[in-house]
């Protein structure tokens, strides 16, 4: 099996031209690693990788007596650098007890090679919490950053999407806090999405300034007398509005929010579904307006907005949806890529000296 180049070092340290390397978690997920390696060989296609402008090379992490097999049974063997590890986080195991007792997961090991530059970034859809506590705890945080945030899109009117952070990561914040994830999102948007200048809001009950907690009003306040594009408090109403780029709000907000929005999008459609084919009539309908039903089926998918960057770690991890397919997880590996590919690190960073001065 092929070996990436060990003394090539860092997306941070090399110029335009150098491979985007990419490691992935073998056993991360509800349907590992099959799945994994379903998207897998699409993100070997030629298709995918021509969506960069830099050359792609892509790993598996986890234990080589699952995953060698399969490899080789689906011949991709040569294609795929595999990196052991010997244990397996499972879902229903504890941050603590995953940082702790599991040192050779294949998220231990994943993050390890990302913290030693050995891979560009880290993409997992396995447990949440797990993710989040072992690679802080690897990786660090960047200076000036006291926590990291699961940064999560989602769609929004004429095609746009719109960033929400924190999505699960952080219950409890302070104003502090929310101004970093503020600068992260607003460079994350700049960075992957090519906006100049991102709109950020801060999510609340209302757009009134006299509105929210004291942490929301006090937020505010100190967003205000940032360079950002701050304007003003939102509310859920807006996120699928085009009056805002990145939304911010602590991790329990933000969860509670996007498994709303989550749960929202599949009712949608199992509704639609079921009314579409509830008789002749409705049949005919549907396939008339097949295109038009395909098309809002696309936007409202999921997968589609699959890969939650954790920004403000010293160093690249995506999480995926656990319950994601395979066309899910290319979506979070693409993320990866567009981090590695524009240096979001480094961009964070830069953006944070810049900033965060509270």
């Amino acid at each position: 099996m092929s070996e990436p180049d060990q003394n090539t070092g860092s997306s941070q340290q090399q110029g335009a031209g150098r491979d985007i390397r990419i490691l992935i978690d073998g056993h991360g997920g509800d349907h590992a690693p099959e799945m994994v390696l379903d998207a897998l060989e699409i993100a070997l296609s030629d298709g995918f990788s021509n969506r960069f402008s830099d050359a792609l090379t892509l790993g598996l992490v986890g234990r080589d007596d699952v995953l060698l097999p399969i490899l080789q049974q689906r011949g991709i063997a040569e294609r795929v650098s595999l990196v052991s590890a010997t244990e397996i986080v499972g879902m229903c195991d504890s941050p603590s007890h995953a940082l702790r007792r599991k040192k050779d997961s294949s998220i231990h090991v994943g993050a390890r090679m990302v913290r030693d530059r050995e891979w560009d970034a880290l993409v997992s859809a396995g447990n949440t919490g797990a993710l989040m506590a072992i690679s802080k705890v690897i990786l660090k945080t960047l200076p000036g950053i006291d926590r990291p945030a699961i940064a999560s899109m989602i769609p929004s009117v004429d095609n746009g999407r719109t960033l929400m952070l924190d999505a699960g990561a952080n219950t409890e914040c302070t104003s502090n806090h929310l101004v970093q994830f503020a600068i992260m999102g607003s460079c994350y948007m700049q960075a992957a999405e090519g906006m100049q200048c991102p709109r950020i809001g801060l999510l609340n009950i209302g757009s009134e300034d006299i509105k929210g907690t004291d942490v929301i009003k006090l937020t505010s306040t100190k967003l205000a007398e940032t360079e950002l594009n701050y304007i003003g408090n939102v509310e859920s109403t807006d996120l699928f509005g085009n009056d805002v780029d990145v939304v911010v709000c602590d991790g329990f907000v933000g969860n509670v929010a996007l498994k709303a929005i989550e749960g929202t999008a599949t009712f949608l459609g199992n509704s639609m579904k079921r009314e579409l084919t509830s008789n002749m009539v409705a049949k005919t309908g549907a396939l008339l307006a097949r295109s038009a039903l395909r098309r809002f089926k696309d936007t409202v998918n999921p997968g589609k907005y699959n890969g939650a960057p954790l920004l403000g770690l010293n160093g690249i991890v995506v999480k995926s949806h656990g319950g994601t397919d395979a066309e899910g997880f290319v979506s979070a590996i693409a993320v990866a890529c567009r981090e590695v590919s524009e240096n979001l690190t480094d961009h964070i960073a830069e953006s944070v000296q810049d900033l965060v001065e509270i």
